[in-house]
């Protein structure tokens, strides 16, 4: 008898166009690998809609709702209007939000606020916050531990810094999501963090269409993908990829209160 896989895709971006020709397939893969549910999240308001009717449509798709940092927007996000976005059954988390100083579209003033009032309206909520943090570790747990982050938690979303930014996370009451990028093989010391992650604060994604994994890497990415993300994290730990794919499936549902 072989264990069951049970996996959970934690972030992806499948309403993109990338995947127009051939979304109803990339289902039918993530079953067939043991993928039983996926969160699709924003990147701004123009999303919501398809994002809505993306979760409405398939039981096993849930959707977040935010503005991502480094996205220029006409209208700057408010607490009412998360908050009035977000109220829908299938809506489990807020973001991606944070803070992005690799690119420069958005003023670091701006993504602060806009970080913020992500914040404020995820503990209204009480919805899980999902946090992009790219070359900004001080500044992004800065702002989690001024906001009180742990009343309604949330997820460092592709996480990609050290050790020292995972631990000060994981006061705050963050749990850890790795993507593709933690099978690339210079990302030694990344897979290191991976390793010491609590289990019960580890998630896996894809990020999909970004960061495919290895033996994918530089092809379009999607959610059945996961599951080399997975294999490659429970070698790490010294586990089997059915230990680790349930932790992270349950995982991903206690945190998304799914």
């Amino acid at each position: 008898m072989t264990d069951t896989i049970r996996l959970f895709d934690s972030h992806c971006h499948i309403d993109f166009p990338h995947f127009s020709d051939d979304r109803d397939a990339i289902f039918e893969r993530m079953a067939a690998v043991g993928v039983e549910g996926c969160v699709v999240v924003a990147v701004d308001f123009s999303h919501i809609d398809n994002l809505r009717a993306l979760a409405e449509k398939r039981d096993n798709v849930w959707f977040s709702v935010g503005v991502h940092p480094n996205h220029e927007v006409e209208v700057e996000p408010t607490i009412d209007l998360l908050c009035e976005l977000a109220d829908h059954p299938r809506c489990v988390a807020i973001g991606e939000t944070g803070m992005d100083f690799f690119r420069d579209h958005v003023d670091a003033e701006v993504q602060e606020a806009r970080f913020r009032t992500h914040i404020r309206a995820a503990k209204i909520l009480n919805k899980p916050v999902i946090v992009h943090n790219r070359d900004a570790d001080e500044t992004s747990i800065r702002i989690l531990r001024e906001e009180n982050i742990a009343v309604c938690g949330g997820i460092m979303h592709c996480f990609s810094a050290d050790m020292a930014t995972a631990n000060a996370a994981i006061e705050l009451g963050m749990s850890i999501s790795f993507s593709g990028n933690v099978t690339f093989k210079r990302n030694e010391e990344l897979r290191e963090v991976a390793a010491r992650v609590p289990a019960d604060l580890l998630l896996v994604e894809t990020d999909s269409p970004y960061l495919a994994p290895m033996p994918y890497r530089g092809k379009r990415n999607e959610p059945a993908y996961v599951r080399q993300v997975a294999e490659c994290i429970a070698e790490v730990r010294g586990v089997t990829l059915s230990e680790l794919a349930s932790q992270t499936t349950d995982n991903s549902r206690r945190i998304f209160r799914i």
